[in-house]
């Protein structure tokens, strides 16, 4: 199929596009990977009186240091990019490790860190990623700029917290506290393809061994990232003992996550997708997290 009539507008600065954001309002669509938007608008199921297309605009790719330790990363950034950047896989493994399993190659070299991000398909890794590393997302337009935590960007499926003269230009990652594991794991038919079911888990250790801190977050299982809390929190100021991980992983997958179930995975085997990950998960953080202890 072919997509409705549209006009095209394609900005060179990041002024002229939000320009022409609040000159069109909820009648524009804005073009960056293209990955998502272009199948919908050829399905008509999208269907914009006008597309502002990103492309043009370098300003918005990058990844920068920022002088606390954390990461600046603009949301025109290449997904191919995220996972060969060396400052990703110093400073944010977890990113690092989540990469590889985003989408294929011929679409990761288009799609871009933002996209995937204002989408909010809640199969897919990145926003469950900002999530679990607390990112912020810097929101843009003419009328000024606002910084949204990733935790209450994304509202539902396909939802977020995105205003119709706004554009998410930067995605903000603080620094990793220190003795912080990571392990990030998913089942899929095949490599590549949205998750069946996954965990971005983090885990941080006191000098002692003890949780300090811990962090899990599911894709697929639900509307949106799925943030256990309750499970997480059950193992600060414990000792992460088989005990203790699996009583997390029993609780995430029975009480926290609302699995619909599809063709592929009825939600009975989501949730038993979800237990048996989450122990696996938790054991990789607090493995990778004990090895800073020792260093």
């Amino acid at each position: 199929m072919k997509p409705a009539p549209f006009e095209y507008v394609a900005p060179h600065s990041l002024d002229a596009a939000l320009a022409a954001l609040a000159q069109h309002g909820d009648e524009a669509k804005v073009l960056a990977g293209g990955q998502s938007l272009i199948p919908t608008m050829n399905f008509r199921l999208a269907q914009p009186a006008v597309l502002v297309d990103l492309n043009p605009i370098s300003a918005l790719s990058y990844i920068e240091q920022t002088p606390a330790g954390g990461l600046r990363i603009g949301a025109m950034t290449r997904q191919r990019d995220l996972e060969r950047d060396p400052l990703i896989r110093e400073h944010l493994p977890l990113l690092a490790e989540t990469m590889p399993h985003v989408a294929h190659p011929q679409i990761s070299n288009r799609a871009t860190l933002g996209g995937s991000l204002d989408h909010a398909d809640p199969a897919a890794e990145l926003p469950v990623v900002a999530v679990a590393l607390d990112a912020q997302l810097r929101l843009r337009s003419v009328r000024g700029e606002r910084l949204v935590d990733a935790a209450d960007f994304f509202q539902g499926i396909f939802t977020v917290d995105l205003r119709p003269d706004e554009l998410l230009v930067e995605v903000i990652f603080p620094p990793r506290p220190a003795r912080t594991g990571w392990a990030m794991l998913e089942v899929a038919r095949r490599h590549g393809d949205y998750a069946l079911a996954g965990v971005a888990a983090q885990v941080t250790l006191a000098a002692d061994g003890r949780c300090t801190a811990a962090r899990l977050v599911y894709m697929s299982v639900g509307d949106r990232p799925v943030d256990a809390r309750d499970a997480a929190g059950m193992l600060v100021d414990e000792p992460l003992s088989e005990q203790t991980i699996n009583a997390a992983a029993e609780l995430a997958a029975s009480q926290e996550i609302d699995p619909a179930g599809n063709v592929h995975a009825p939600a009975a085997y989501q949730r038993h997708l979800v237990r048996v990950l989450t122990g696996r998960a938790l054991r990789l953080a607090q493995q990778r997290a004990a090895a800073m202890l020792s260093n």
